[in-house]
């Protein structure tokens, strides 16, 4: 599909199927006639009747383009023989954004762990330059509702394997790659296509842009079967071994988060920012909500709020990092995830499953290490914290919510579910203390 003019592009007709964050950023952008509204969920409409369409008037009409949300699964929602059938027209808001930007620099970053974490860094040097700088995409703002921009605008992308798979003609500067694990299958089928929707995001690029990538195999033998050209740079932690050192923010302990790092280090060395700027925001960064959040130190005890984390493979890192640990754990699985953590990397873990899956949790643990099973979140914390405190002779004790699974079994989201965690600590701090 080529690329058009703005003008041209503006012309055409538009479905825009979902009526989340991302969606109704669209709708807003796009501000035209010839727009129309769809979401599987007839509640989100109800503020939107104007452009607001049913499905039996969409399979009547013929659109240039469809605009998909990335939490459409195209396999799996109500119009997918549809979509199937104008396949061509499918594209994303990373593609809109492009083709109303190309001529400004982009950063876009993505991988299966610390995507958020990478990129709000990267934001916060660039804003330490004083440079007019946004964090959009899967992180921060949809990639369509900043406004005021100019040629001089600088943009760090978060963008997910949702995001990357339906797009067409989406190109970035700098693209970074952080890693690849196995998640999002129940979306993609097979960790070969989750890795494929990943490396979308060199499709278009050029050699005048950049791929930054893990030295991993999987990924690499991959690279080779693009025909684009990319000046492309392979990230080994060793190689930046002197700068890892002078990290001193605690926040950075395992070897997954110092990989991450050196992303950032390599990337400015292409973009060009002042040195001591690097170390001093990565030194003094606290973090980001509900991500190996630190809620409550005191009296030996450490607690931790890590509900972001919705795979084994997430939760593994910060586990990595702590002793003495009373896991609090549930919720939806990840297709084909695996607890494979060695025991090298823990001496005392003990988990608290919760939740509708409590069979796929034993079985995964069985043999492993303890756990006991409770209905629901705060039954399970409760006898965490309870369990915690006969433990009064431990030292260094951390209590750990890191679900390694999806929320949506009783939470609209890891938002929602990490603020519920917060509130049945709140209840009980006074025995914390």
């Amino acid at each position: 599909m080529k690329t058009l003019s703005k003008k041209d592009f503006l012309n055409n007709s538009f479905l825009i199927y979902g009526a989340g964050k991302s969606g109704l950023s669209t709708l807003k952008f796009l501000n035209k006639d010839k727009v129309d509204l769809f979401d599987d969920n007839k509640l989100s409409l109800k503020n939107f009747r104007k452009k607001a369409i049913s499905k039996k008037k969409i399979l009547k009409k013929e659109y240039d383009y469809i605009i998909l949300s990335p939490g459409i699964d195209k396999k799996r929602c109500s119009l997918k023989s549809f979509l199937k059938k104008n396949e061509k027209k499918i594209i994303t808001d990373l593609d809109i954004f492009y083709l109303f930007n190309k001529k400004n620099i982009s950063i876009t970053i993505t991988g299966t762990n610390g995507k958020s974490t990478v990129s709000k860094i990267i934001f916060d040097i660039i804003k330490k330059e004083k440079k007019d700088v946004r964090l959009v995409g899967n992180f921060g703002l949809p990639i369509l509702s900043e406004s005021k921009i100019s040629l001089k605008t600088i943009f760090v992308i978060e963008a997910s394997s949702y995001q990357l798979e339906y797009s067409k003609f989406f190109r970035s500067k700098f693209n970074l790659i952080l890693n690849i694990s196995t998640d999002h299958l129940e979306r993609h089928g097979n960790l070969n296509n989750y890795i494929n929707a990943k490396l979308k995001i060199f499709k278009n690029t050029s050699s005048k842009d950049y791929g930054f990538i893990d030295y991993d195999k999987k990924i690499l033998k991959r690279i080779s079967k693009f025909k684009n050209n990319f000046i492309c740079k392979i990230i080994k932690k060793k190689s930046f071994h002197d700068k890892i050192s002078k990290v001193s923010n605690p926040y950075f302990k395992t070897q997954g988060s110092h990989k991450n790092l050196v992303f950032i280090f390599k990337l400015f060395d292409y973009f060009k920012v002042k040195k001591g700027n690097i170390l001093k925001v990565i030194n003094n960064f606290k973090g980001l909500k509900f991500r190996q959040q630190i809620i409550f130190r005191k009296n030996n005890l450490v607690i931790i709020n890590d509900s972001k984390a919705t795979s084994f493979s997430s939760s593994e890192d910060i586990i990595k990092q702590h002793k003495n640990i009373f896991w609090v754990v549930g919720g939806i699985p990840k297709k084909g995830d695996r607890f494979l953590l060695n025991k090298n990397y823990y001496k005392f873990l003990n988990a608290y499953i919760y939740g509708n899956n409590l069979n796929f949790f034993k079985n995964q643990f069985r043999k492993k290490i303890s756990y006991q099973t409770f209905p629901n979140l705060d039954k399970a914390t409760k006898k965490a914290l309870t369990d915690i405190k006969k433990n009064k002779y431990t030292k260094n004790k951390t209590l750990l919510f890191s679900p390694s699974a999806a929320s949506f079994d009783m939470f609209k989201n890891f938002e929602v579910r990490g603020e519920k965690f917060n509130n049945i600590i709140k209840r009980f701090r006074k025995n914390l203390i």
